[in-house]
Formats: C-alpha cells, sequence, structure tokens
C-alpha cells in the first residue's frame, strides 16, 4: 500500500529488492574512468554537433566552505544553464555537500553562486549566478521520446579540468522507480545508458538535436560495480520545480490525500491485466475527500491520459503543484465517473 502523493526524496543510499542497487552517485568519490562517444553508421545523432551545442550549457558546481584564504571544495557536481539571468539547475545532492557555492563555465570562469532553493524530495536544487554572456539550454520533450531513441549525457565528471564530458547512449526506459534511500523514491525517471559519472550528477541528459531531456541523478550499482544503467529526472518535472523554486524559493508539492494499489482485472483463467489504481482509503478533508472520491474508486485517467499502475499515477501527479485542479476519471462499481480535483498541499 502507497501513500499517493507528488514527490519523491534522496537521502543515504540504500539496496533495492531486485539484483541491482540503486545509489545517488557521491561527486569526486569515485574512480576514474574513461568515457569515449560512439557513433555507429546510420546513427541518428551527431556527437560533435550536440556537444557544441549543449557543452556551453553545461558548468561544474563546487561545493564546500569559502573563507578569507578562499574556497575550499568538499565535493563537486554539475548544472545546467536555465536562463540568461544566471539560474542553474543541479541535483540537491550536490548542492547539499556544503554551504558555500560556486560555479565553473564551461569556457573557464568562475563566479560565486547562491543558492535559490532545493527539494530533496525530488533530489533538484536551483543556484544563480552573476554573470554575462550565458548560454541557457533548449527544452526538449521527454514525453516526445520513444525507447531507443538517442540519448547524450553531459556533466563535468570527477571534477576534471577542460570542461564538460559528453557520452552517447539510448533512452533505455521510461517510468522507472528508483529507491536512493531506505524510505527515498524517486518515481517517473529516465532509464539510459549513456555513461554517467561521478561529478555528473546534476548535468543534462539531451535528446538528438541537443534539447535537455532530465538531469542526470543516478546510477545503478550491484555487487561487482556499477552496471551502465543510469537515471535521470525527466525535463517536464524539473521545469516545474526550478520555475517554482526560481519564483518562491520553496516548492509545495501537490496532495491527491489516498491510499490505494495497482487493481488487475482478470485475463482467462491464470493471468490478469492492470487497469488502474483502486482507493483503498480517502483522507478526511483531502483534496480526494472534497472532490466525491471513495473507497473502492477506480482511478483510471488523468486530465485525458490513461494510467494502469499506481507507478503511473504517482509519476503524473509528481508533475502537478499544488493548487491545480486535474480531472479523474473513476471506475464505481462499473460506471465511469469524472471528478474535478483541486489538489492540496503535501504534508511535511
Amino acid at each position: 500500500m502507497q501513500l499517493i502523493d507528488v514527490v519523491a526524496s534522496d537521502d543515504d543510499p540504500a539496496p533495492v529488492e531486485t539484483a541491482a542497487e540503486v545509489v545517488v552517485e557521491t561527486p569526486a568519490v569515485a574512480a576514474p574512468s574513461i568515457e569515449i562517444p560512439l557513433m555507429t553508421e546510420g546513427s541518428a545523432v551527431d556527437p560533435v554537433a550536440v556537444g557544441s551545442t549543449v557543452i556551453p550549457s553545461v558548468v561544474t558546481v563546487e561545493v564546500g566552505s569559502a573563507s578569507a584564504d578562499g574556497f575550499f571544495a568538499q565535493g563537486t557536481g554539475s548544472g545546467v544553464i536555465l536562463d540568461t539571468a544566471g539560474h542553474i539547475a543541479t541535483n540537491d545532492h550536490v548542492a547539499a555537500i556544503g554551504d558555500d557555492h560556486q560555479v565553473i563555465l564551461a569556457d573557464g570562469r568562475v563566479y560565486d553562486a547562491e543558492l535559490i532553493g532545493t527539494d530533496p524530495l525530488t533530489d533538484l536544487a536551483v543556484l544563480k549566478v552573476t554573470a554575462t554572456d550565458l548560454a541557457p539550454i533548449e527544452f526538449g520533450a521527454a514525453d516526445d521520446l520513444t525507447v531507443g531513441d538517442p540519448a547524450v549525457a553531459v556533466g563535468s565528471p570527477l571534477g576534471l579540468e577542460g570542461g564538460p564530458s559528453l557520452t552517447v547512449g539510448v533512452v533505455s526506459a521510461f517510468g522507472r522507480q528508483v529507491q536512493t534511500g531506505a524510505q527515498s523514491v524517486l518515481f517517473g525517471m529516465l532509464q539510459t545508458d549513456a555513461p554517467i559519472t561521478s561529478g555528473s550528477s546534476g548535468g543534462a541528459l539531451v535528446d538528438s538535436a541537443g534539447r535537455l531531456i532530465g538531469i542526470t541523478t543516478a546510477v545503478g550499482v550491484s555487487e561487482v560495480g556499477i552496471e551502465g544503467i543510469g537515471f535521470a529526472t525527466p525535463v517536464e518535472l524539473v521545469e516545474r520545480v526550478t520555475d517554482e523554486l526560481i519564483a518562491e524559493g520553496a516548492i509545495q508539492h501537490a496532495f491527491l490525500g489516498i491510499t490505494g494499489e495497482t487493481a488487475f482485472e482478470a485475463i482467462g483463467t491464470e493471468g490478469r491485466s492492470p487497469i488502474g489504481v483502486e482507493v483503498f482509503t480517502v483522507d478526511p478533508g483531502s483534496a480526494a475527500a472534497v472532490a466525491g472520491l471513495e473507497a473502492g474508486d477506480v482511478i483510471t485517467t488523468v486530465d485525458g491520459e490513461s494510467i494502469s499502475t499506481m507507478d503511473e499515477l504517482i509519476s503524473m501527479l509528481r508533475r502537478y503543484s499544488a493548487g491545480q485542479e486535474t480531472t479523474l476519471v473513476i471506475d464505481r462499481a462499473g460506471t465511469a465517473d469524472t471528478f474535478v480535483v483541486t489538489l492540496g498541499v503535501r504534508p511535511n
């Protein structure tokens, strides 16, 4: 049974209950690796063109402490320039390494950075620098992609000097549920085989045209080491969270206010197929209660998009802000009913 809200978190690494574990890579603590951009004949991506477009938009983030003696970096990560005003997206687990931040642009310029806001629940943060001649990244759409589409990761591995590094792969899967701590889960993550190394957290995952499709966040690790599986926060969620952090300095996550789990229907005598999310309980006074949802309802559609599993519902709701309206289609005892829900604020 899971509590439906719109958030995920990122705490200390912990194993998942599968053959592999998913951990948040810690900047500046990893064995060096050689990254070789690959391009096969007939590939739909030109790494040279993508690199020339994206590299100026990716920065190295140094986090530590500043004093009269200078800046002492305790760790490094990556960031992505969002606008000409100097806002930079990165991961919360990068920004949280220390109290002070500085940013190194791809052309070598170094600036002190102000921490505008963080959201540990989605592992995103926004920094700001006062600089000119910035190159904001162009936003793409993860929702428009399919498995097998090219994906290019651009970040600053191991805090190495000389600017960002580029690696090439594909979009391997959508909607991954990634456990990054004992009680910390990220929903709706993109999976890619484009190598993501230590220090690349907070960097850009882009499409074949160099448009942002995600912020690189975590890697998959098993007993034998890194498995070549990386995860990125989809750009649709990145845009919502960073916009709100820039405007408000903090996030109010949306909250539906139910518990439930994936509902199934029988296929013949031995199979079953997911058909939506069955509501178990409705929190009194919650958005769901005010709208009229009841235990036993099966949620099948959110704003015209069909959902068949709990993970799909959570991933979709994460993209909404508190106070937004959403239209749910509910199967209630075999009859389809429509409910307009004004989403509440997730409790602390």
